[in-house]
């Protein structure tokens, strides 16, 4: 028998009561373990024929890996790869798996035990025709997110429910990192049609791939990212490559992937990020799943979604902890922040499928977010309005100021609470105006012109007179969306004749 893993004391008590059960759906937020947790379970009994199933090749040589380094040497089921069906364990991409013995109508492997990974996937009919093939065969789930698309349950399917600690008691246990979210009001989505339980894509991203939107992605990453390295959800292809190439010419190290990236050029992109060439990637559907780099710690969501799954894997990507790592910085563009709440809020999942996850604390806090949210003043943890901060106990006497996001300005998240939106001291609004005014007289144009500018950026006239300065990158992004704004202003009014 191959050596035992060393498993966290909540691990052992979910492989413990997983072997209770017939079919049991483990639930292990990211960060939790799902690999080891699966590794354990398939090394203390040998003798037993195992199929895990992953729908990415990531997923799939993952696994294979971590098997590999506990003396359990498994075969692959994967397009390019050679099969050795001799092995008892067998770690096989759902496609091919399908591929090579559903519709070829070949005798499945042998299976006493199936593992499915990221098993919030096993509605899909390749899934279930495999399973139909191992009627006989104990199955185990392992997900983050244990429902549909739709927030549903997979009772269908499993048996019970198995819970490793939620994200909260991972924070506090250091084996994630907390989160700082800054979000806006949420966009306007008004007459974006929903198909399969979220948003219809097409038009999602159309709506948001203006230039507005992503010239505040570009300017607010300048302002709060502190140049961390970033991952970037977009809505499409091509509002990704629009996010990259805004990025780029803001003097950003940054790059693209998405499907149709060849796996050598996304490896090499990724590795890239990791050794800190890249500041930055944007990505299309992408990186969603079977992807950890614990070192990116911002996720800017440039993309809306109904899918509180989806919500909590995007997010969950930058909560591992690194070396030096304290936080994880959310810049949710989209507001999904305020429609499923934060990641650390305890989720009560369910396998019925009449019902859907639930979130009570955000449910709790009402339609009117944005009302309830509030920020301590004195230590800046969350607290709720009305009662003390559960960090230093402080109760404010006078009644909290709520105050209204602007348009495109984003505006710091706690868990209760919303902080003011992100104010500008008065030196660094000089220093602001002194870059406009800089870039304007290269231009040849008048001061007014950057006092306009200015004006758009805070609502205000400049105060004072200030001598030109080499403008940040973040004066150069704002720059950048104006003349944007401007010259999709003048395409429109030329359109409408």
């Amino acid at each position: 028998m191959s050596a035992a893993f060393d498993l966290r004391p909540y691990q052992e008590a979910v492989i413990a009561e997983s072997d209770k059960h017939r079919r049991p759906l483990i639930v292990a937020p990211t960060g939790g373990g799902k690999t080891v947790i699966a590794s354990e379970i398939i090394r203390r009994d040998p003798d037993q024929h195992v199929l895990f199933i992953a729908h990415r090749r990531e997923l799939v040589f993952h696994a294979a890996k971590h098997l590999a380094e506990y003396g359990v040497h498994a075969g692959l089921i994967l397009a390019g790869k050679p099969m050795r069906m001799m092995r008892g364990v067998q770690v096989a991409s759902v496609q091919t798996l399908h591929a090579r013995f559903v519709r070829s109508r070949r005798d499945l492997p042998p299976a006493d035990l199936i593992i499915v990974d990221e098993a919030h996937h096993i509605p899909a009919r390749s899934y279930r025709q495999i399973l139909d093939g191992f009627p006989d065969a104990r199955i185990i789930g392992m997900t983050a997110t244990p429902c549909r698309r739709d927030g549903r349950g997979l009772g269908s399917i499993f048996d019970a429910l198995v819970e490793c600690p939620q994200i909260a008691e991972l924070i506090r246990d250091d084996y994630l990192v907390k989160t700082r979210v800054f979000a806006p009001a949420a966009p306007d989505l008004k007459g974006i049609r929903v198909r399969q339980g979220d948003y219809a894509e097409n038009e999602l991203s159309e709506r948001m791939d203006r230039p507005k939107l992503v010239g505040d992605v570009v300017t607010h990453w300048h302002r709060l990212a502190e140049r961390r390295k970033t991952v970037v959800f977009a809505t499409s292809v091509a509002h990704s490559i629009h996010l990259r190439d805004e990025f780029i010419k803001s003097g950003v190290r940054a790059e693209h992937i998405d499907g149709s990236t060849p796996k050598d050029d996304r490896d090499a992109i990724l590795k890239r990020l990791a050794d800190g060439e890249l500041e930055l990637v944007t990505n299309c559907a992408v990186l969603t799943e079977g992807w950890d780099q614990p070192d990116v710690s911002c996720c800017v969501l440039a993309r809306p979604t109904k899918s509180m799954g989806l919500y909590r894997q995007m997010v969950g990507r930058v909560i591992r902890p690194a070396p030096g790592k304290t936080d994880a910085l959310i810049l949710d563009h989209a507001g999904a922040t305020f429609q499923h709440g934060f990641i650390e809020d305890p989720i009560v999942w369910t396998l019925a499928e009449d019902r859907r996850a639930e979130a009570p604390a955000q449910a709790s806090r009402g339609l009117s977010t944005e009302l309830t949210l509030l920020s301590c003043s004195q230590c800046s943890a969350v607290r709720t309005a009305g009662k003390p901060c559960p960090a230093c106990g402080f109760l404010p006497k006078r009644p909290a100021e709520y105050l209204q996001v602007r348009e495109g300005e984003l505006a710091r998240l706690k868990r209760d609470g919303i902080l003011r939106p992100c104010d500008y001291s008065a030196e660094q609004k000089r220093k602001f105006f002194a870059g406009l005014l800089h870039i304007a007289r290269e231009r040849g144009n008048k001061d007014g012109a950057a006092a306009h500018r200015f004006k758009d950026r805070f609502g205000h006239w400049p105060h004072e007179k200030v001598s030109p300065e080499p403008p940040t990158p973040e004066v150069m992004a704002w720059d950048r969306h104006c003349r944007i704004r401007y010259a999709k202003g003048i395409q429109k009014a030329m359109a409408h004749g």
